[in-house]
């Protein structure tokens, strides 16, 4: 039988945005747990961009390595494993349930992000030619040949916004018919941009493993260094869904500015919400949610209703709040003033 834990907070999902979330709900006093199955687009990424302090040449396993580390020297746990059910308890709290973990928690915080809806192949490798994110990766392509896949009013926007990098931009079809509107379709007569509608039938790698070039049913041969597919996003709601979450039309999550969802307890955090979809963005409203939490879930100040239902008075062995085994943790880690120091500062 599968031994339960029990948490004040439970993370569902390890990217950058849930990490956070862990990190500040830690460190500010919840028992924190992380369950998260692995993968994700911050995982697939070979270099970090556009993350200040981060150095290019850590990749996104490096980075979330990093990361989790860090949550657990805090006093997380970490539980690699794939939730498959989030159910309510009577008491109120969330029971979660994992292939090889079930944990009991009073707050639980969705982090599960989304999945790109990949073109078919012939593709190159993810990172070597292919690209999800523009304002990630644009960059890279100043003054480069570049594709951008797909046949919707977001795919032509895309082509035509590559020429702020570029002056050779091809919008590829794949043999599809265009599905983007009378207007966007004459913006993009107006703009410098080839429209390619026969379909990949190979492509040319170079010999460090990037894209170089797409070989064209009709026998033609266009060079690329890279590009990007537009083919939308399918949004890792089920779990949340299966609560009442409230979702958007979008297939985004609904919350407030703290990550709190319709449903007491609930919160969302990350690439699973609106907004754009970037690392320091979701790291951003990671601290925000682990923050919203703590204010939420904080014991003091009491309020006045609570001192009354004890007697007038906060109780003197009520203070500190934090768990015993959370305390523990945070004395020893490295963080923390030296034992000599605290028990002199104690003396004091």
């Amino acid at each position: 039988m599968t031994d339960i834990e029990e948490y004040g907070v439970t993370v569902v999902g390890g990217g950058p945005a849930g990490l956070t979330t862990a990190l500040y709900t830690t460190r500010l006093g919840q028992d924190t747990a992380m369950i998260n199955r692995g993968g994700g687009r911050a995982a697939m990424m070979l270099d970090t961009h556009n993350v200040i302090g981060v150095t290019e040449e850590t990749s996104g396993n490096e980075f979330l390595a990093t990361a989790q580390q860090q949550i657990q020297d805090y006093g997380a746990d970490y539980y690699r494993d794939t939730v498959t059910a989030v159910e309510p308890t009577d008491d109120g709290r969330y029971r979660i349930e994992a292939g090889n973990v079930t944990v009991v928690s009073d707050r639980v915080v969705f982090a599960t992000g989304f999945s790109d809806v990949r073109p078919d192949p012939p593709l190159p490798r993810t990172g070597r030619g292919l690209h999800y994110c523009l304002h990630c990766d644009a960059y890279m392509f100043v003054d480069e040949s570049v594709y951008v896949m797909g046949t919707s009013n977001s795919a032509a926007y895309v082509a035509m916004i590559m020429l702020n990098f570029t002056d050779e931009v091809d919008l590829l079809t794949r043999g599809e018919e265009p599905e983007w509107s009378e207007e966007t379709g004459k913006l993009l007569d107006a703009h410098p941009v080839d429209v390619v509608h026969e379909e990949i039938e190979s492509m040319e790698k170079d010999e460090d493993g990037w894209l170089e070039a797409f070989v064209f049913e009709d026998g033609t041969r266009r060079e690329y260094r890279g590009g990007f597919p537009m083919y939308g996003s399918e949004y890792n709601t089920a779990l949340a869904e299966s609560l009442g979450v409230e979702v958007n039309d979008d297939g985004t999550i609904a919350v407030d500015d703290h990550g709190r969802t319709n449903v007491d307890g609930v919160y969302a955090v990350g690439d699973v919400t609106p907004g754009h979809n970037q690392i320091p963005i979701a790291m951003g409203e990671g601290a925000n949610c682990g923050i919203g939490i703590y204010m939420d879930a904080r014991t003091f100040p009491m309020s006045l209703d609570d001192i009354e239902a004890h007697g007038g008075s906060v109780p003197e062995d009520a203070a500190p709040a934090m768990s015993e085994r959370l305390r523990e943790r945070a004395k020893a880690h490295a963080g923390g003033p030296p034992a000599d120091e605290t028990a002199a500062a104690d003396d004091d």
